[in-house]
């Protein structure tokens, strides 16, 4: 975490909450603390579902931990203004907190980030004004923070602002592999001609 590899950290925490056993180095509690922000900011939706909604371990403290049960839950159950509400919460314990303090503006934008790419995987288009409404804030702060992100190549979507429709530009997954292979067996190929012809001399 000291170093901002949340993907590392996030991994480290998820494999060890089984077998956590360092209370030395840190109680239980802030053990799970960590390891819940640093799965929702970085893993996909079936792994939080198994490591940390449904999990036993987390489970039996999470209720004991405050507001971090309501920021797992309504943010895996898409209940976004419930989400920002606790995600609020949060950020006060990351202010105060001796591993996370240095990184707090860099979590709070990456995970709204998250919440953001999370609401919009579901529409082709939706309205700026019902986006705001179901993440509690106003349209021009989503406006501008959609914006840096677009700006940012962070967000594939585009902003009609006189319909006021965001609208999703999903990548093809399938049409990136096949221009990629294509571009690899084209390097391949330039590679065995120019082989052959030195080998002809």
């Amino acid at each position: 975490m000291l170093i901002r590899d949340f993907n590392r950290s996030a991994d480290l925490f998820i494999s060890s909450i089984a077998t956590f056993t360092c209370t030395e180095l840190l109680d239980y509690k802030s053990f799970i603390f960590y390891a819940v922000i640093m799965a929702l900011l970085t893993q996909d939706r079936p792994t939080i579902k198994k490591e940390i909604i449904h999990s036993p371990d987390v489970l039996s403290v999470i209720r004991d931990i405050p507001h971090l049960k309501q920021y797992a839950e309504s943010f895996y159950n898409c209940e976004y203004k419930l989400f920002f509400t606790s995600f609020v919460e949060i950020l006060e314990v990351i202010k105060a907190d001796i591993y996370l303090s240095g990184h707090i503006d860099f979590f709070s934008r990456e995970m709204r980030l998250v919440a953001y790419r999370q609401f919009l995987e579901a529409f082709k288009s939706v309205t700026m004004a019902n986006m705001a409404e179901a993440f509690g804030i106003t349209k021009e702060f989503l406006d501008l923070e959609l914006s840096n992100f677009i700006y940012n190549g962070k967000l594939n979507c585009k902003i009609d602002k006189v319909s006021g429709i965001i609208e999703s530009n999903r990548p093809n997954r399938k049409a990136e592999l096949f221009n990629e292979t294509v571009k690899q067996g084209d390097l391949l190929l330039n590679r065995v001609q120019k082989l052959a012809r030195a080998l002809e001399i």
